[in-house]
C-alpha cells in the first residue's frame, strides 16, 4: 500500500486528546496534525521524535496533516495509523501475496457476532475464515513487539467472537500486524491487560489460530511482509 500523498518530515512537539499532534515542519511552522491511534503510543510519543506527515487539501477535514510514521532515525520506522494495516493487508490479500490466506473473496468489514463487524471475511474453497487484524506498535525491549499497548475490552470481545466462530464450524484467525521493522518476534503485554491475555488464551484452545507478519515500512508505504514467530509468555 502507497501513501496517496507523499509523506513530509517534521518533529512532534507534543500529543495530546489522543488524536491531536503539534508538530514543528522543517521550514520552522507549527501545525496540528491527526493522530490516527488510541491506544497509548508508549515510547513514541516523545517530544522531538522525527515523524512523518501525510498532507491532505480535503476541504471536508480540518486537519491538514495526518501523522503516518514514527522515524527512529537508525533506519527503522514504525507505523502509527491503525487505519493503515487493514488498508495494507486488503491489497496483499486481493494479490494473493499471504499464502496462508489464499482465497478467491476478501470481503472486509462484515457484520458478525454481537454488533461487531470482521475485518475480512474470506471464502472460496473450504470453510469461510474470518479474520481479524490488530495493529502492534509497542516494542519495550529491542526485537520483541509486543501487543496491547493499553487496556482493550474491545480487543477482548473480537477473541471471544472469533472462538464463536470456530465452535460455529468456521476458520477464525487473529493476525497481528507488526508496523515495526526493527522486530523480528512478537508477544503479548500480558502486565498491561491481564484480561486481554486471559481471552487470547481462552480463543487459542478454542482453535482461533494466530499469525504474526511483519511489515515493509518506509515514507512511500506500508507493506505486509513475512511472518514472524509468536513468543510464548
Amino acid at each position: 500500500m502507497d501513501f496517496a500523498t507523499p509523506l513530509i518530515p517534521a518533529r512532534l512537539i507534543r500529543r495530546y486528546k489522543r488524536f491531536l499532534a503539534d508538530v514543528r515542519l522543517d521550514d520552522g511552522r507549527e501545525v496540528t496534525a491527526h493522530c490516527a491511534n488510541p491506544g497509548s503510543m508508549m515510547g513514541l510519543a516523545d517530544e522531538g521524535t522525527k515523524i512523518w506527515l501525510e498532507p491532505n487539501d480535503d476541504p471536508k477535514k480540518k486537519l491538514k496533516y495526518g501523522w503516518r510514521l514514527v522515524d527512529h532515525e537508525n533506519g527503522h520506522f514504525t507505523g502509527v495509523d491503525t487505519a493503515v494495516p487493514n488498508r495494507a493487508l486488503k491489497a496483499a490479500l486481493m494479490a494473493h501475496e499471504v499464502a496462508a490466506l489464499d482465497y478467491d473473496l476478501v470481503r472486509p468489514e462484515v457484520k458478525y457476532g454481537e454488533n461487531s463487524r470482521i475485518d475480512f471475511l474470506l471464502s472460496g474453497q473450504g470453510p469461510d475464515t474470518y479474520l481479524e487484524v490488530k495493529s502492534v506498535t509497542l516494542s519495550r525491549q529491542y526485537g520483541l513487539a509486543e501487543f496491547p499497548d493499553s487496556v482493550t475490552a474491545r480487543g477482548a470481545k473480537h477473541l471471544a467472537e472469533l472462538s464463536e466462530m470456530v465452535r460455529a464450524g468456521h476458520r477464525a484467525v487473529m493476525l497481528y500486524l507488526v508496523q515495526r521493522t526493527d522486530c523480528t518476534a512478537m508477544t503479548l503485554a500480558s502486565d498491561i491487560d491481564p484480561t486481554y491475555a486471559r481471552a487470547f488464551a481462552d480463543a487459542r484452545a478454542a482453535g482461533v489460530e494466530v499469525m504474526v507478519m511483519d511489515c515493509a515500512i518506509s515514507p512511500q508505504g506500508v507493506r505486509p511482509r513475512n511472518p514472524l514467530p509468536f513468543a510464548e509468555g
